[in-house]
């Protein structure tokens, strides 16, 4: 999850959200960088869609894209519709940045899977109002998804623990279903080959 850290006064975001920025022309895309990073954002700027795409696909992918519409290799439509589509828990924010301000190149951003549109020539206050409506969202959805495996998890080991533990009745050795195996007791203390066993010390032993 997304951990929330202080910044200096007149700083709004945080160096943990990365911010992708793919944009052909070298003027915009370093206003929008340097706009980014003097509100405390970690930026990583491309120059065309596939790097784009090559970026969202990284283990450390950005959490934001702020993508161009007119891009060499693959535009930016396309890299919101790949991006959108990915299996992932918590795929990134795009935002579109865009001179196109037609309706319908409008509509067809959103339906790419944008969660944002912006036309250019953009206003920095604006962008930055945008830019923290996404970071909150990303933290919000990165929490919740958090949130959801612990409770995947905790119902997992309810759903074993009602089910019993199996102990083979000629070696006593026990059954664990988190990796298909059997084992002796000494191994569930000693390496804890099966989280259900808590392994404690009574009050009668802590007496002697």
């Amino acid at each position: 999850m997304l951990k929330r850290t202080l910044q200096s006064a007149g700083k709004y975001g945080r160096k943990d959200v990365k911010i992708l920025i793919a944009e052909d022309e070298f003027t915009t895309r370093m206003m929008v960088q340097v706009c980014l990073e003097n509100w405390g954002y970690r930026v990583e700027s491309v120059t065309n869609g596939n790097e784009a795409w090559a970026a969202l696909q990284k283990p450390d992918a950005p959490h934001i894209a702020i993508l161009d519409w007119e891009m060499p290799e693959l535009d930016g439509v396309e890299v919101c519709r790949r991006a959108k589509e990915m299996d992932s828990i918590n795929p990134p924010y795009i935002l579109l940045l865009t001179s196109r301000d037609s309706t319908p190149d409008i509509v067809k951003g959103f339906d790419a899977g944008a969660d944002d549109y912006m036309t250019k020539p953009f206003n920095d206050n604006e962008l930055r109002a945008r830019v923290r409506v996404a970071e909150r969202l990303v933290r919000t959805q990165s929490s919740l998804s958090e949130s959801v495996t612990e409770l995947k998890a905790a119902l997992n080991q309810v759903e074993m623990l009602e089910n019993g533990v199996e102990v083979c009745r000629d070696c006593r050795k026990i059954f664990s279903p988190y990796d298909g195996e059997w084992h002796g007791f000494r191994d569930i203390l000693e390496n804890g080959a099966d989280p259900r066993f808590i392994v404690n010390t009574c009050p009668e032993c802590v007496k002697k």
